[in-house]
Parts: structure tokens; C-alpha cells; sequence
């Protein structure tokens, strides 16, 4: 619910600027593709639950690798070779399970991928609470411990480090969006699918047209008048 009340801020913000939304717990899923459909964005994502992503575990590395490849499905070749346009904000603990996070983190970085990091969760830990049975209860492991997850701040400060990004801890009030969202705004922009033709009528024979009558009933006239004047 926290990621989710941040994205969503972050999508009230944002203009102009293409979006996309994954989740990932064992596995990514990609939410919804890059749109500009900002009001699609925002019922997909409040669609969002802790079923959406039903693999338990926090396969950061496969996260990484499926918004990169979000990037590449809708670039064409001039957009490859503009490297300041493409931003994944990674909202998680910074627990990764599954895969190499900080090898996909420098494959997105070769591609021209700038990666923040915002941490949400406890530096100390805490548990993960769930609801069994209809009574509130906290995650367990399969011996019947209770599963704790803590924020892995160092793993998330390397993965902004390499994808030259900053990182910030997720706050009540969300000042961290606000400034990730200035620093969105200062990279270069471009215009997207858009393309304007004017297109002309050419009208300038009417004028040509005219003016060779005006041209040849001049003539005509200069003859006349030569004519009168040697006749006299």
C-alpha cells in the first residue's frame, strides 16, 4: 500500500511523460505498458494487490530486466540513440532472492536507463503482516518462524550508484517523489509521436493568369496608339 501511494503521487505529477508500471515478488509482471493514458495508469495500479505477483520471493534482477525491455519494445532508431529520456524508479526493501540484480542494473545502464531507488520498509526489520483464517496473523516461513524483512539500504544506494540515479528512503509526507520528479523534469525531453504538416494550395496562376491579360492588353493598346499616331 505504501508503493502504491507513491506511485500514485508520482503519476499525479508527472506530464507528458510516458509511463509504465511492473511488480514483481519471485517473479516480474509487467502491470501495464509505457502510455500516456494516465487515468488507465491509475486504475491498473489500483488494481494492484499482493496477489498480483503470486510467486513469493523479491526477484529485483528480473524487475530491472523486464523495464528495460519495457523501453526497448516502443523505442524506434532515434530514440535508441537518445539516452536521456528513459527512468525506472524501483520502490522495494532492496531484498533480492532471485538472479543478479546489480548485473541487470548495469545491462539497463548500458542502455541509457537512469535507476532511482526508494526504500520503503525498517533498517531494524519487522514482520510481514497477513490475515489466515480471518485473523491477523504475520507471515511464516515453512518451519512456522515468523518471516522478517528489512530494508537493504546499501544494496539499493549500489543499484542508484550504477544506474546513475540517486537513492532515497521512502518518507510519510513523500518528499523523495517530489524531488526525483524535479529531477525527471530536468532531463532532456522530446516530442513523442507527434508530427505536424501544414500543407500549402498553390494559387499564384490566378495572379499569373491575370496579370498576362493586363500584359497582352497593353501591347495591343501601345500597337493601337503607334498605329494612330503614324497614320496622323
Amino acid at each position: 500500500e505504501a508503493a502504491k501511494y507513491a506511485i500514485g503521487q508520482l503519476l499525479s505529477m508527472v506530464k507528458g511523460d510516458r509511463v509504465g508500471l511492473s511488480v514483481f515478488a519471485g517473479d516480474a509482471y509487467v502491470q501495464f505498458p509505457l502510455t500516456l493514458d494516465y487515468s488507465a495508469a491509475k486504475i491498473f495500479l489500483d488494481a494492484i494487490d499482493v496477489e498480483t505477483a503470486p510467486v513469493p520471493g523479491s526477484a529485483l534482477g528480473t524487475a530491472i530486466e523486464i523495464a528495460d525491455k519495457s523501453f526497448s519494445d516502443v523505442e524506434d532508431e532515434s530514440e535508441k540513440k537518445n539516452s536521456a529520456n528513459k527512468v525506472l524508479v524501483l520502490i522495494t526493501d532492496g531484498e533480492n532472492t532471485e538472479g543478479d540484480a546489480f548485473a541487470s542494473a548495469k545491462t539497463a545502464a548500458n542502455n541509457g536507463v537512469i535507476i532511482y531507488t526508494i526504500g520503503v520498509g525498517s533498517v531494524n526489520g519487522s514482520p510481514i503482516p497477513e490475515f489466515v483464517n480471518g485473523q491477523k496473523d504475520f507471515k511464516r516461513d515453512k518451519e512456522g518462524n515468523v518471516v522478517v524483512t528489512k530494508l537493504d539500504e546499501e544494496s539499493l544506494v549500489q543499484l542508484a550508484n550504477i544506474g546513475h540515479g540517486k537513492y532515497y528512503r521512502a518518507t510519510t509526507g513523500g518528499d523523495e517523489l517530489v524531488k526525483i520528479f524535479y529531477d525527471i523534469n530536468k532531463l532532456q525531453k522530446r516530442e513523442i509521436g507527434v508530427k505536424q504538416f501544414t500543407e500549402y494550395e498553390s494559387r499564384f496562376q490566378y495572379f499569373l493568369i491575370s496579370a498576362l491579360f493586363l500584359l497582352i492588353g497593353e501591347i495591343y493598346t501601345s500597337e493601337k496608339k503607334n498605329n494612330t499616331w503614324q497614320s496622323n
